[in-house]
């Protein structure tokens, strides 16, 4: 049958703020007045409630969203494990299939791959803990050429923090439209049904999927109440609603690092109205509000965190993700480049644009990423070194055109096989390239000549 859709006069028009309680009909009058689940809803549609949390979590941190829907989400087909061997190769993040190791790692860009569409084009990298236990995280590169027919999909192992790095993706979830470009981010949350279409081509990029909590807007602390990613420049969707009737539709499961599949022979994308505060959105790069030294020294990378995902331990993050936009760089007397350092932290950076500015031998490309894991010593490479310390001190523009990023986490994280063989992108000599070159310039004023 034809497909009437009564969408939203503008279905890629978003709502503002972070965490925000929103609320959106695409049909006046959808959403009720007064009660979240009165005994017949408008229009004769089905109320359903999305939980991002417990029931009882405290009141700040609970996520929940109230969805009026021609179907309710649970008439469909039993799932069953999709028969695709490579697909929980490339997913899995079980304990004895990923390889800890201390070396830091380089990859050349990953490949674009216009055969799959998005379900088939995720490919784990790195990842901690265990999604049946809510703990941990998984580091994904997409690469994905085909748009997803009459499918959705959605994750039930943890919310995805999407950071494209080549192309445009036309994201239609269940609460609405997000286009998503590089140079922006999305957060879809656990559990959100989706369908990627690609109206530019191919796409390229990466995910840090969180098994743990939400993401969330870092605390300022003395910085005060405004810089870095403020609340009002992040975008969430408005209702948007397709009305299908009898067509048939197969939905994705990703459960612990597997994938499963069902068939309904309806539209999982039917929700009339919603309201709530727990909903994907998406957030443009450029709008990130940079702070510095404007004295000495050079600050903690923490300063350039767009959002952080808690864990149990006060001020440290499951994930934070960090970016390296343009920016000026004024301090005197200072090496300006990140010091060397080791950190109990694993730090995985990947590039959007451009170059990094601590990373001058031309091995870090777009598309391409690092990962420096705990306690892994690592920097500036030779080049940069050598620069930074005989630069002229003058105030200094870097990274133009440029976007690097970080997903950092407390979790020592392991390597697939897929990232650390399949994909055969690894730098074999990152190590030797990067810091073997550095020179001895010490000069010992005890020692005789």
């Amino acid at each position: 049958m034809p497909v009437t859709k009564f969408n939203h006069p503008d279905p890629y028009k978003y709502q503002t703020g972070f965490d925000s309680y929103h609320e959106t009909e695409a049909v006046e009058g959808a959403l009720p007045v007064g009660q979240n689940s009165p005994q017949k809803a408008p229009y004769g549609l089905y109320t359903e409630k999305l939980s991002g949390t417990a029931f009882t979590a405290p009141r700040h941190e609970n996520k929940q969203t109230w969805v009026y829907r021609i179907i309710p989400a649970a008439a469909h087909e039993n799932f069953a494990a999709e028969d695709v061997d490579s697909y929980h190769t490339r997913m899995t993040t079980e304990t004895h299939k990923l390889h800890h190791i201390p070396n830091q790692l380089r990859w050349n860009p990953f490949d674009l791959d216009e055969k799959v569409d998005w379900v088939h084009g995720l490919h784990l990298i790195a990842g901690s803990g265990d999604p049946t236990q809510k703990q941990g995280l998984g580091i994904l590169m997409y690469a994905a050429g085909k748009d997803m027919g009459k499918e959705a999909f959605y994750s039930a192992d943890g919310d995805f923090l999407i950071v494209p790095q080549h192309g445009v993706l036309d994201i239609q979830t269940e609460l609405g439209r997000i286009i998503l470009r590089p140079n922006e981010i999305c957060v879809i949350p656990r559990g959100i049904r989706y369908r990627v279409t690609l109206p530019d081509g191919p796409v390229r990029g990466y995910i840090c999927e969180i098994y743990q909590g939400h993401y969330q807007l870092p605390e300022l602390g003395p910085i005060g109440s405004n810089c870095l990613a403020n609340a009002r420049d992040f975008q969430a969707p408005v209702a948007a609603f397709d009305d299908e009737e009898e067509s048939e539709y197969k939905l994705y499961s990703k459960f612990n690092n597997s994938l499963f599949a069902a068939r309904q022979n309806h539209t999982p994308f039917d929700v009339v109205a919603w309201h709530g505060n727990y909903y994907p959105f998406k957030y443009d790069l450029g709008r990130f509000n940079v702070i510095g030294s404007i004295s000495f020294d050079h600050p903690d990378p923490s300063i350039f965190t767009v959002l952080t995902a808690p864990s149990d331990h006060v001020g440290t993050a499951v994930a934070d993700f960090v970016i390296f936009p343009p920016r000026w760089l004024v301090a005197e007397g200072t090496f300006r480049p990140p010091w060397y350092h080791r950190n109990t932290m694993s730090e995985f950076m990947g590039l959007i644009s451009g170059d990094y500015d601590a990373k001058v031998g031309g091995g870090f490309k777009p598309a391409g990423a690092s990962l420096h894991n705990a306690m892994s010593a690592h920097g500036p490479d030779s080049g940069a070194f050598e620069g930074a310390s005989n630069a002229e001190l003058k105030p200094q523009k870097v990274g133009d055109g440029s976007m690097a990023f970080m997903f950092e986490s407390a979790h020592m994280v392991g390597v697939s096989e897929w990232g650390l063989k399949t994909c055969q992108k690894v730098q074999p000599e990152y190590n030797e390239h990067s810091w073997k070159p550095l020179k001895r310039h010490f000069v010992n004023p005890n020692k005789k000549a």
